[in-house]
């Protein structure tokens, strides 16, 4: 067994997790969030605690180490959440709500329109700012990469839509 799957993963306040019929659930304040079972693993709650077993006596599938970095995942999102930052760079760029839906001007001929999937929310503190907010961390991740991939930065002036603090090593321009 792996050494990740030895360690449980402890349930704090208000954070409830059961496991039925090949499925993991985990039910918090911010949400609930559901899993199905990876083949070979034992999942055990109890005492406040979710303890991780492979149920394979050969070892031939080993994925207690993965079903506990996801059940983990899970317990944080619906305590804590989850939260992406999206910084807009360039001369016009802009990003605002109308509703759900977050319109951005990227120097495109037109606007582009991005609708929230359910389980997301999105806000835009300042015009060059995106916040996505949410209890999946993968569907959090897949947002942000989706309205980067909008316009990502380019090598040469930076401009774009890139993560806060992400680092962006510019090239150097022809000389003549």
């Amino acid at each position: 067994m792996s050494r990740v799957a030895k360690k449980a993963v402890a349930l704090p306040k208000g954070v409830e997790c059961a496991v039925k019929d090949n499925s993991i659930t985990v039910k918090g304040p911010k949400g609930t969030l559901k899993l199905a079972m990876l083949p070979g693993t034992g999942v055990v709650v109890e005492n406040g605690e979710v303890t991780f077993s492979t149920n394979d006596e050969n070892g031939s599938t080993k994925m207690a180490g993965t079903t506990r970095a996801l059940v983990y995942n899970m317990v944080h999102g619906v305590s804590q959440g989850y939260e992406r930052k999206l910084e807009l760079v360039g001369v016009g760029y802009r990003a605002t709500m109308a509703g759900k839906d977050l319109n951005l001007t990227l120097g495109f001929s037109h606007p582009v329109v991005f609708k929230a999937p359910e389980g997301i929310t999105l806000a835009t503190p300042t015009q060059t700012e995106v916040i996505i907010q949410g209890s999946d961390k993968q569907s959090v991740g897949q947002v942000a990469a989706k309205i980067r991939a909008f316009r990502p930065p380019e090598p040469y002036k930076g401009k774009g839509v890139r993560y806060a603090g992400e680092k962006i090593t510019l090239k150097e321009a022809k000389k003549a």
